[in-house]
């Protein structure tokens, strides 16, 4: 009987967990009969592919439609929890004492292989001012299956001076029990619901003005959700929205300018935007200075949706961006990474996992993006020095001389490679090489340190050789071979460079040492053929 009088607390479309694993939740679908068993079952759609063993058919009979095919279960209501209040969690997580039992399990081994207890220095002292809940600044309930936030007007006197609540992994899903938490709450400034599904009607939502950090990492929300959001967040300062399969960005509402104005953290991480145009209708706000755009679909940058615009006819974009992670995304092209210099404080980004920033993949090396971003400071978290950023834009320069001549082409292809010419007072060797003197002949000469680090190489000093920068890598290969007394190895050589985390391979053997980047003090590592 028991049993059968619980089915009533479930209905479809409810929150709910595994009664003895709260990481385990989902959503229930169906409640009744199934085919072919006795009694009454809840039918549930677990978040997590893998914890279910279906997709809500039984033996060819169906019964609702479940997200994968191995997300979703029948399970008896006795073996399901509707969750528990906030305050209970609080009390679970803070006021819990250890038994004796447990006590007793905390205990080393002497020498003479004795169980000796052991107590918690200053245990008591911490457990006790946890468990004054008008003490506590942060709280964290994340994963403890918490269904209703229990709002009553006694809550801003049990948790006055609480700053920070974390509630990740719950059953929360009303906006408007959210809404009046937060008023309950003065103090409160930072509010993390990330993986709880979130209801997609915000309405009434009262002005929250305290809150500053608000985190909806794989909560379900879309941007629509957002922008009925933003109108009751006056004071927001970071917003986290990872994980959400955000496509689409609708434009930013003029009816209310002082929306988003404090926004100064935006995280778009793991989202589905491929089109820079969506993220260009962020691109008036005012203090945004931190854009997250990791794992994303983004393919090409872009100044303007007119392209053709100039930078200068329009406002800038992004007026106090300073740092952009455009990590893991499909960036091919030498031009998006031109279009970032129009960012007028953009001085951190991140390139890497892009196929522009892979030369396996034809992408470029560290050093052409360091030369081509005209304010970068730190590159795939690395930081760029200011004898970096000299030696990497004298290479670049060099390196366009060698392939190119046409000046129109140039200008087209490279736009920064005329100013840095200027800058750093090259001359051009093309013209310097017409001469066959030992003197201009020299003057194209460039030091290099060569390194093997081939495992059957055996130990071997390290060489400082000068070397024309017109020899091929292939001719350079051979050269190893020879400096090195290299029998039966065949070599492969690669470039380090300062900063970047794994060095560049020159498999290219037709190209001079100029046309891939290697410059005065450039380092070869010789390594071998596998």
């Amino acid at each position: 009987m028991n049993a059968e009088s619980r089915n009533e607390s479930f209905k479809i479309g409810q929150r709910v967990h595994s009664l003895n694993d709260a990481r385990r939740v989902g959503t229930v679908k169906y409640v009744g009969g199934v085919e072919g068993y006795s009694g009454t079952w809840i039918g549930v759609d677990w978040d997590q592919d893998g914890d279910g063993k279906h997709n809500g058919s039984v033996n060819g009979v169906f019964y609702f439609n479940g997200r994968s095919q191995t997300s979703a279960s029948f399970v008896r209501s006795q073996n399901l929890s509707s969750g528990i209040t906030l305050l209970q969690a609080l009390e679970l997580r803070y006021r819990t004492t250890s038994t004796k039992d447990e006590e007793d399990e905390m205990y080393v081994l002497s020498a003479g292989n004795k169980r000796v207890s052991i107590q918690l220095l200053g245990g008591d002292k911490i457990q006790d001012k946890l468990s004054r809940f008008e003490e506590l600044t942060s709280a964290s309930l994340s994963y403890l299956g918490v269904s209703s936030l229990g709002v009553s007007p006694d809550l801003g006197s049990i948790l006055p001076n609480l700053k920070l609540l974390d509630l990740t992994g719950n059953l929360i899903s009303d906006w408007e029990e959210i809404g009046a938490l937060c008023e309950q709450l003065p103090a409160l400034t930072t509010l993390n619901l990330s993986s709880n599904s979130l209801s997609s009607e915000v309405t009434s939502l009262p002005q929250l003005k305290n809150i500053r950090v608000l985190v909806l990492n794989n909560s379900g929300v879309s941007w629509t959700q957002v922008e009925n959001l933003r109108r009751s967040l006056p004071g927001i300062e970071e917003l986290h929205l990872m994980g959400n399969m955000i496509s689409s960005i609708t434009s930013m509402s003029s009816s209310d300018d002082q929306a988003f104005n404090s926004l100064e953290l935006l995280n778009l991480d793991d989202n589905c935007i491929s089109d820079w145009s969506e993220v260009l209708k962020l691109s008036q706000l005012p203090c945004l200075e931190q854009l997250y755009l990791n794992k994303n679909k983004l393919s090409r940058i872009f100044h303007s949706v007119n392209s053709n615009e100039s930078p200068k006819k329009s406002s800038d974009p992004f007026p106090s961006l300073r740092c952009l992670l455009l990590g893991a995304n499909n960036i091919d092209d030498l031009a998006s990474i031109d279009a970032l210099n129009v960012f007028p404080k953009l001085v951190d980004i991140r390139l890497s996992d892009n196929p522009i920033t892979d030369p396996a993949r034809g992408g470029v090396p560290r050093f052409v993006l360091i030369a081509r971003l005209t304010k970068v400071q730190v590159l795939n978290g690395s930081e760029v020095r200011a004898r970096e950023k000299k030696d990497s834009e004298i290479r670049y320069v060099r390196m366009v001389m060698t392939k190119l001549t046409d000046k129109s082409e140039i200008e087209l292809l490279h736009p920064r490679f005329y100013e840095l010419k200027k800058l750093h007072g090259i001359e051009d060797e093309r013209a310097s090489t017409e001469s066959s003197g030992p003197k201009n002949m020299a003057s194209v000469l460039i030091s290099v340190t060569l390194k093997c680090v081939g495992p059957s190489m055996g130990e071997k000093p390290e060489l400082t050789k000068k070397l024309p920068g017109s020899i091929t890598v292939g001719k350079m290969k051979i050269l190893c071979e020879n400096f090195f007394k290299l029998k039966n190895i065949k070599p492969r050589l690669f470039l380090q460079e300062e900063g970047s985390p794994f060095p560049t391979a020159l498999d290219e053997e037709t190209s001079t040492l100029l046309d891939v980047g290697i410059c005065e003090g450039s380092t070869i590592l010789i390594d071998e053929e596998i």
